[in-house]
């Protein structure tokens, strides 16, 4: 098939990124196994997990850093391995680590960019100008790149990543070590360039929040493997309804079957003296679970209602929180430099 050919016929596809089958290996190590999933046109699709998951290992085959071991991947149109420069040239990528050169300004930084991608001086000036003012480092444009926050330098590497017009753009951990505050300021460019410039975003973070509250589709990503897609609200709503946890000063008896068999439970389980209780409708619900255990002689320390959130279908879907999952040592130490220079 043709570069022309390929672009014909994905023209009219509702989708930017298809991928089946995917995998990775290091030696013996699988990072990435048999993952298959598709990145709809103008959406901000998000990879949730936790270091170590696949995520940048997947984007960096995406983008054609690092070769596939099996399976296929289309990007823009293109296969990504018998068209890499055409997968190149149509996305953007702000990677994980900082890249920008502190001895250059910011200014000369996203020329460089735009002279790699082969970009007229002409275009990626004007262009250059367009982006500083849009991520509002007009101001600091001359500075050179070792006097920024790091808030100032994830904001520089966004405006690198969009030096080429990419019709999708790929952001790993893109608030990585940031403060609340300066996380939310990132958040509103990645909003804008989905708004304002109708651009597709795929998105990694291990951040619940983020991830929340950015994307349209999140994939979970766990040993490599994605468990589930949907919506924020659907694998919210794959949790089965509010969860009511109710501690008791006693360990004995154990009361869970009598607890499953009230009309609004769906189902229970028990660590040591606190019940983990599923409910359709936890507000009513919650004060049966209180008259039961009080009738069975059983003394209540706490109780809490929780509506589903992404944490919950996290352990919902791997048995396990995300904030709970070990870091590959590797990822880890990568992080904590990104993360140091974030605050420096």
């Amino acid at each position: 098939m043709t570069v022309e050919e390929g672009e014909r016929g994905t023209g009219g596809s509702d989708f930017i990124v298809r991928v089946e089958g995917l995998s990775k290996s290091f030696g013996q190590q699988r990072a990435v196994d048999n993952v298959s999933f598709e990145v709809k046109k103008g959406e901000i699709f998000g990879f949730l997990g936790p270091n170590g998951a696949g995520k940048s290992t997947t984007i960096n085959m995406l983008t054609t850093l690092l070769p596939l071991t099996s399976g296929r991947a289309e990007v823009c149109g293109f296969d990504v391995h018998k068209h890499p420069n055409e997968v190149r040239a149509r996305v953007g990528v702000v990677p994980q680590d900082y890249t920008a050169d502190e001895d250059m300004t910011g200014y000369e930084n996203i020329l460089l960019c735009g002279d790699l991608y082969g970009i007229p001086r002409s275009d990626s000036t004007r262009h250059a100008n367009e982006l500083l003012e849009l991520v509002e480092l007009q101001d600091a444009a001359k500075r050179k790149v070792s006097t920024f926050s790091g808030g100032m330098r994830r904001r520089l590497e966004l405006a690198c990543g969009l030096i080429n017009y990419p019709s999708l753009l790929f952001l790993d951990e893109p608030t990585l070590g940031l403060d609340v505050q300066t996380r939310a300021a990132v958040w509103k460019y990645i909003e804008r360039l989905k708004e304002d410039y109708s651009m597709t975003l795929f998105l990694t973070t291990h951040y619940l929040e983020e991830a929340d509250s950015l994307c349209d589709r999140i994939a979970i990503i766990d040993h490599g493997h994605i468990v589930k897609i949907g919506t924020p609200e659907e694998l919210k709503a794959s949790v089965g309804g509010d969860v009511i946890v109710v501690g008791v000063r006693e360990t004995e008896p154990d009361i869970s079957a009598d607890i499953a068999k009230l009309s609004l439970v769906t189902s229970v389980s028990k660590t040591g003296g606190e019940y983990r209780i599923k409910s359709t409708a936890g507000d009513e619900a919650s004060p049966q679970v209180i008259d039961l255990t009080r009738a069975k002689g059983l003394h209540v320390t706490k109780i809490s209602l929780t509506r589903p959130t992404l944490d919950e279908a996290y352990l919902e879907l791997t048995g396990r929180t995300l904030r709970e999952e070990e870091t590959n040592k590797w990822a880890m130490m990568s992080q904590r430099r990104t993360m140091s220079m974030a605050r420096s």
